[in-house]
């Protein structure tokens, strides 16, 4: 069995954002600046339980979309892009929703 591992570096600090919103308008994909490139962000819809997450080597765009019910689907579109400055949520159907509270971190 063949295995490929990537490993980074670890960096000598821990860079860490976070935020909160609440939509009351038209969703819409939101870009997020917190001065430095994500190596992992979460955002988590409070009102309905769901959330989606993004790793350091996932496509721009993915993203791992957890469900109230417990249901985890890689999506593939509409998750999550970082740039070197910060990260777009785009419009997961599961996550942003029009009206609810959501929470984010990143780390880099």
């Amino acid at each position: 069995m063949a295995q490929t591992i990537t490993q980074r570096k670890p960096l000598n600090t821990l860079r860490m954002f976070t935020a909160s919103y609440l939509d009351t308008g038209t969703t819409a994909a939101y870009t997020f600046t917190c001065g430095f490139k994500p190596r992992y962000v979460k955002v988590i819809n409070e009102t309905d339980r769901n959330a989606i997450e993004w790793f350091e080597g996932m496509a721009d765009a993915e993203g791992i979309v957890t469900v109230a019910a417990g249901t985890v689907t890689l999506v593939t579109s509409n998750g999550i892009t970082v740039s070197d400055s910060g990260f777009i949520f785009g419009l997961d159907t599961d996550v942003n929703v029009t009206s609810k509270q959501c929470s984010i971190v990143a780390f880099g």
